[in-house]
């Protein structure tokens, strides 16, 4: 139980990032794969957003 509590909290806060700080709202398409086009794209913006802060950070430590 304690894990699974641990997980929601972790997720949770990603999904609240990328809806209050990316104004990422609602889904927009129709149809179950289509929707799970939509969150594989917007998965994929947030990661790469991500990796490309961290590499900033990295360039300014050096």
């Amino acid at each position: 139980a304690l894990l699974r509590m641990n997980r929601s909290i972790q997720s949770e806060g990603t999904f609240g990032i990328m809806k209050n700080n990316r104004w990422y709202k609602r889904i927009v398409r129709k149809g179950m794969e289509q929707v799970r086009l939509e969150i594989f794209l917007v998965s994929i913006g947030h990661n790469l957003y991500k990796y490309h802060n961290k590499r900033l950070r990295l360039k300014k430590a050096a």
